[in-house]
């Protein structure tokens, strides 16, 4: 062992007593805990003979939990579909003598991947990505994203063709776990007594909001009256304009609910102005009186409204936008239409 390992070695038992030294100081400091079996399901801990539900223990919390749960399903789902894909379509690959990724070049693909100038330009338009961003490295990215994209879908249409016989059995289940949350005096759409109710934390100028709803319009859509629909304000202290734009629409529903909702379609079309006088100009478009409108807006009638709408966000533990329930299950982010349907089926098929 030459004298630069000797060094090293020395520096790291140095290291290494200075480590264990800090942490034994700190062991002193630590709570007195016993780990032992719950004395019955859903309690957690004990403090002082008071027993501490799992509800309790999370508290304000809880929508962070059922996200990093939500991300331990999502991480074991692309495991095993990645090894479905190597089992499978790898199996198929040895017969042929080829290796997996020679198989799937010339039997799922089979040959090099097209994107249209339609499809290109739909992507773009759905990402809202402005053309003035767009350059030619920029347009070269999107494709080679594209062509990826559509090669998982062959691959996976593949994988789903050669299980259609043998389906894959799986042992772990989507984490599931439903928040109390009401929807109150919220404007909403939908039937009242529908099955299923959709609460939607939203900020008007939030651009993932505006995404989100889009996808509310395609629930709608897609369900009707069988879903009710809650708009619950949650404007976020960076976006200066969102808490005006909650009032206004506010001072809207007060006069017609379907009011609200056209206004707050255009609101979200027209993210980029949305000062007094731009929400006075959507209100009157949406059909408000205009006085009536005026009289509330100055008024500042809705302030608290807003504020307490906030307050109860966060009670719940929202601390994003958009972020949903869906009877009462998280849903965090603009998620897609498919994301939302299954949680929907779901819940309008149990009896």
């Amino acid at each position: 062992m030459n004298q630069k390992h000797l060094k090293l070695l020395a520096l790291a038992g140095i290291t290494t007593g200075v480590i264990m030294a800090c942490t034994s100081d700190h062991a002193k400091a630590k709570l007195n805990l016993l780990f032992k079996d719950a004395p019955k399901s859903g309690v957690a801990a004990k403090i002082g003979g008071e027993e501490i539900t799992e509800e309790q223990l999370l508290g304000d919390a809880m929508l962070e939990y059922v996200n990093i749960k939500n991300q331990e399903y999502e991480l074991k789902m692309a495991q095993l579909n990645k090894m479905v894909t190597e089992k499978t379509l790898g199996a198929e690959a040895k017969k042929a003598g080829i290796s997996l990724d020679e198989y799937i070049k010339k039997n799922v693909v089979k040959g090099d991947i097209k994107i249209s100038d339609s499809d290109y330009k739909k992507f773009v338009k759905d990402k809202n990505i402005p053309e003035s961003n767009i350059n030619e490295q920029v347009k070269e990215r999107i494709y080679t994203y594209m062509k990826e994209q559509k090669k998982d879908e062959m691959v996976q249409a593949a994988v789903a063709k050669l299980t259609k016989s043998t389906p894959v059995e799986v042992y772990f289940k989507k984490f599931k776990m439903a928040v109390q949350a009401e929807a109150g005096k919220a404007p909403f759409t939908g039937d009242e007594k529908a099955k299923v109710t959709i609460l939607e934390f939203s900020d008007f100028q939030c651009p993932f909001c505006s995404k989100g709803a889009k996808v509310i319009s395609e629930i709608k859509k897609k369900y009707g009256k069988k879903v009710k629909i809650a708009f619950k304000h949650f404007p976020l202290p960076m976006h200066k304009e969102a808490g005006p734009a909650s009032e206004a629409s506010m001072c809207v529903h007060e006069q017609n609910a379907d009011k609200f909702w056209k206004f707050h379609d255009i609101v979200f079309e027209n993210q980029s102005k949305l000062d007094n006088e731009s929400l006075a100009k959507y209100a009157k478009q949406a059909g408000a009186d205009e006085k009536k409108f005026k009289e509330c807006f100055d008024s500042k009638k809705y302030e608290q409204f807003v504020k307490d709408e906030m307050a109860y966000g966060e009670k719940l533990g929202v601390r994003s936008t958009p972020t949903f329930f869906v009877n009462g299950q998280l849903v965090s982010g603009a998620q897609p239409l498919e994301v939302f349907s299954e949680i929907i089926d779901e819940e309008l098929n149990a009896k």
